[in-house]
């Protein structure tokens, strides 16, 4: 049977539309991934953001026992870096320079860009960022969108934390500057 879905489907595919659309475009979240209001039992400050890495999990604590809760993507191993920070700037697309730890560790990937990169869709801090200070230093850490989702759950980033663009264009949104960051 030809359903209004096929037919636009197979329209799509037909006109090149499908293809010509960026692969993070047509993600879809897993409805376990999206975020929720939910109790938990740790006495995390209200107004706090926690990430809890082997969780794959941050929050942003809503009142006592309450936080939205975000699904994320973290640093790989021995690069996650945790800490109590202090988030001293938030952009919108921000642009992107790889660290010299970066370019040393993988120069054929990172080499391109020691220049910088502008922000947009392309860009690996996705839509917002979050940067994370301790003592008003730069720790070149940051809580970011992807423009590649199907990394959220996984240890594959540099040290950041990451959530889909969407995401972290609605965190960015509640977070104040000057709010503390803990990273477990």
């Amino acid at each position: 049977m030809l359903t209004r879905r096929t037919f636009l489907n197979t329209a799509a595919a037909a006109s090149g539309i499908a293809a010509a659309t960026p692969a993070a475009a047509q993600y879809i979240v897993p409805e376990a991934q999206l975020p929720r209001v939910v109790q938990i039992d740790r006495d995390y400050p209200v107004g706090e953001v926690h990430v809890e890495p082997d969780a794959f999990k941050l929050y942003w604590m809503l009142s006592p026992g309450t936080a939205l809760e975000y699904s994320v993507g973290i640093g790989r191993e021995g690069l996650y870096e945790s800490g109590d920070f202090q988030i001293s700037a938030k952009k919108e697309w921000p642009s992107w320079t790889p660290t010299p730890d970066m370019i040393e560790r993988d120069p054929a990937a990172y080499q391109q860009f020691a220049d910088g990169m502008e922000g947009g869709i392309e860009n690996p801090l996705g839509a917002r960022a979050l940067y994370l200070f301790v003592g008003g230093r730069d720790t070149f850490l940051r809580i970011h969108g992807t423009n590649a989702p199907r990394t959220i759950g996984s240890a594959v980033s540099n040290g950041c934390v990451r959530l889909v663009n969407s995401h972290i264009s609605d965190l960015y949104n509640r977070v104040p500057i000057g709010t503390r960051a803990v990273l477990h």
